[in-house]
């Protein structure tokens, strides 16, 4: 055993005693010392200095913003930095709309080029009394100057007052020089090394003599004792935010290419923490990112955005991990302790790479977290995904389309079956028309009167409808709407509301009124929303003999805290609230039972979802409120990150696809943009997946014979393999154009997106934007079914 214990410097007492105001601005003076406003958007901002509102004197500043992007303000400084420095930034802000206000520095180099925009950002959302935002922060390598600003985004009018950024030493005098540089552990397969200066590890893969290093993005801890026992590495830290310590162990497994890294402490704490550091990817590597059904970005692309995905919700990642391979080789990490995690998108060196970080458990650190790394020699995104269903399995979050089929024989309705939203009249009408046709497995997905239920039912059509137990109405804004929704747990105001840290109702979907003033309906909490389903569906099916049901919003909003005195939650909670809720469906009501978006957690309640397909950010603009529209232009967004195949990666089905069948979302369904109509049936081919058609009545009689053709294409497929694992995905062309997935029944399907023809090995020709399917000799269709 090693141990080596450093103890505290006596300049650390000094560096807390004698901090330097760098700046400060109570703003008594007006904006003198500050810059002008800037907004993305021209025309939607204005800066006020405010003699009416402040937060301690008679003055602040107030930004009126108007704009649906972001804004920023800041102070006409700029500092000098060097490695190691640590400093802290505050600011009292009171924010009034849905917009938000965040406090932040931007780092640049010697050269003056921007790294960060965002460095050490605390924010503040949605309207709210005043509040002190403060981050502390060291200052990482390559950062040569900085400046403190504040920056917001949506419409919200923010104050800001009392604004401060200090100077507290830099770290270097903290650290002991007897502390060894290094410290390493073995096992077959990776020698691991702990670097004690910059607290990151390096990781040499002693099967392919690769070595992955980490770089310290966020730095704020600093290492004050090591042990080594064995395989494994224990340290005592200091965070220099809250000046509290934390445990951090290293644990190497005995053979496998793995180690877990733990994170423990007993303090609170008021903002995220990011460790561990990020390993450096490579030009020519590509991140594998399970947002929705999944996503890669290379690396070196300097289109793509960074961005932060929460790992406890559906507009997050659906699966807590991630991955960097070039196509063989590579890595990933999986979040044990998914519930208060997310990961970071970032850039280091100029290449994207990405930092988990660990968010406050009601103010506490909480539970310990947990996060596995796992390092390939070869599989490259297949095999990452493969070593995850694995963990699925381990820790009972699967559940197969085939034992769930034996528990309700109504999910084999599903299997291959289209998902059909039409809101006109006549429904029975159009669904005799679509049998006769030949489209015959249909999931109908808008509510019926019980007649219509029992004729469809008759027909074996998997009959459905929509239910929500997430928004609810003040009924005392019932007169200024429209309409009241059927599906609104009026009787949940004001009790069973969520309410957030600061004791206000968490605000949901806004509804527009006949004022043209749009009213937020309250989030229910999720403690409480069951009973609501245990109130209304049982009480339905009695007359409306339904065999399925969609809940809105349950895997796609996040899990949330509950600060309400009768209902608290922690996140850990809500998740639990939220999967009784599906379970509650599923098994108690025994329905079909689908949700949105979809995240794992839900993977043994649910049988499908709508909207894993579609990746989140790169659907059309308001598609979740005008879904009927249908899209003659396509958005740049849409053809490159949404139906782009250089882009898409099948993560969900390389995980799940034998589990639960994932579909488009509702407002970016396989007829939304007609001129990418046949590239979406192909992802839903390549995938083993079923469309999802929205129409009018109208709109149907004048396409239906390309809605046939798509059910044909694309339905036949997904029924053969709909019970099966995907067991690989590969590229057959350097461009991506051709892809090709494996199935677990011996079902190949290959597709070609690209513009020109491509020869198979066999000797076989795949035309443009076509398809082909190779079955096991012994199940081969007849010829009539080619």
């Amino acid at each position: 055993m090693i141990s080596l214990t450093m103890a505290l410097c006596a300049s650390f007492i000094i560096l807390q005693a004698t901090p330097q105001n760098l700046f400060v601005d109570d703003f008594e003076r007006g904006l003198v010392k500050w810059g002008s406003l800037w907004t993305r958007e021209a025309g939607v901002g204005q800066l006020f200095s405010d003699d009416q509102i402040a937060h301690d004197r008679e003055r602040s500043a107030r930004i009126e913003h108007r704009g649906s992007q972001d804004w920023s303000f800041s102070p006409s400084v700029r500092f000098n930095v060097r490695t190691g420095d640590l400093f802290e930034l505050n600011a009292w802000i009171k924010v009034e709309g849905k917009g938000s206000a965040t406090i932040c520095v931007v780092t640049q180099n010697a050269q003056n080029e921007v790294i960060d925009w965002t460095f050490a950002e605390n924010a503040q959302s949605g309207t709210s009394d005043w509040r002190l935002l403060s981050s502390r922060f060291l200052v990482p390598a390559g950062v040569a100057r900085l400046y403190p600003r504040l920056i917001g985004y949506d419409p919200a009018t923010v104050w800001v007052d009392d604004f401060s950024f200090i100077a507290l030493g830099n770290i270097e005098e903290l650290i002991d020089p007897n502390l060894p540089d290094e410290i390493t552990i073995e096992n077959p397969a990776l020698t691991v090394t702990f670097h004690s200066v910059e607290g990151t590890l390096s990781v040499l893969d002693r099967r392919t003599q690769q070595t992955w290093k980490q770089n310290p993005l966020h730095p704020s801890l600093v290492v004050k004792q090591i042990e080594q026992h064995g395989r494994n590495i224990e340290m005592q830290w200091l965070d220099t935010r809250f000046m509290d310590e934390m445990k951090i162990t290293v644990q190497l497994d005995e053979s496998h290419p793995e180690f877990v890294v733990s994170l423990s402490r007993e303090e609170e704490m008021d903002s995220s923490l990011y460790y561990p550091h990020p390993f450096v990817s490579e030009a020519g590597t590509y991140l594998v990112v399970p947002m929705n059904e999944g996503i890669s970005y290379p690396v070196d692309d300097p289109t793509i955005e960074t961005r932060q995905l929460v790992a406890y919700g559906g507009h997050g990642i659906c699966m807590p991990f991630w991955g960097v391979t070039d196509g063989e080789k590579g890595h990933a990490a999986i979040l044990e302790t998914p519930d208060d995690a997310s990961i970071r998108i970032e850039r280091a060196n100029g290449n994207l790479c990405v930092t988990p970080l660990w968010q406050a458990q009601k103010g506490q650190f909480g539970y310990e977290r947990r996060i596995r790394y796992i390092f390939f020699e070869t599989g490259g995104h297949t095999a990452i995904c493969k070593r995850y269903r694995q963990y699925a399995i381990e820790t009972g979050l699967f559940k197969t389309l085939e034992l769930k089929r034996r528990e309700n024989p109504n999910v084999d309705k599903l299997i291959g079956a289209v998902n059909v939203w039409c809101w006109d009249s006549g429904s029975l009408a159009i669904v005799r028309d679509m049998l006769d046709l030949g489209i015959d497995r249909i999931l109908w997905s808008n509510r019926q009167s019980p007649a219509n239920l029992r004729a469809l039912n008759e027909l074996g059509i998997l009959t459905s409808r929509y239910d929500i137990y997430q928004d609810t109405m003040n009924p005392a804004n019932f007169e200024h709407l429209n309409g009241v929704h059927s599906d609104w747990t009026t009787a949940a105001w004001p009790d069973d509301l969520m309410l957030d840290e600061n004791g206000d109702w968490r605000k949901g979907w806004e509804v527009q009124g006949k004022d043209g003033v749009w009213y937020p309906c309250g989030v229910l909490c999720d403690k409480q929303a069951l009973k609501y389903a245990q109130e209304r569906i049982p009480a339905e099916l009695e007359s409306s003999p339904y065999q399925c049901r969609f809940i809105d919003t349950t895997t796609a909003s996040p899990w949330r805290e509950c600060y309400h005195p009768h209902h608290p939650m922690t996140r850990s909670e809500s998740r639990y609230w939220k999967m009784e809720l599906l379970r509650y469906v599923c098994e108690e009501m025994r329905l079909v039972t689908g949700s949105e978006t979809g995240h794992d957690a839900a993977v043994p309640f649910v049988h499908y979802f709508e909207g894993m397909l579609s990746l989140g950010p790169y659907r059309v603009p308001d598609a979740g409120r005008n879904m009927i529209r249908i899209w003659d232009e396509i958005p740049e967004r849409v053809a490159k990150f949404q139906l782009g195949h250089a882009y898409r990666l099948p993560l969900w089905e390389l995980v799940y696809h034998d589990c639960v069948v994932s579909q488009w979302y509702w407002g970016d369904y396989n007829n939304k943009l007609p001129a990418l109509w046949d590239k979406r049936d192909l992802f839903n081919i390549l995938y083993g997946t079923p469309p999802m058609f929205m129409f009018t009545k109208t709109y149907w009689q004048e396409n239906k014979d390309r809605f046939l053709q798509s059910y044909r294409n694309v339905c036949a497929v997904a029924r053969e393999v709909g019970y099966s694992e995907m067991t690989e995905h590969r590229f057959l062309t350097r461009d991506r154009s051709v892809q090709q997935t494996v199935f677990a029944n011996g079902i190949t399907v290959t597709v070609n997106f690209g513009e020109s023809s491509f020869l198979m090995t066999d000797g076989k020709e795949i035309t443009a934007m076509n398809f082909t399917v190779s079955r096991p000799a012994m199940t081969q269709p007849r010829p009539e079914e080619e």
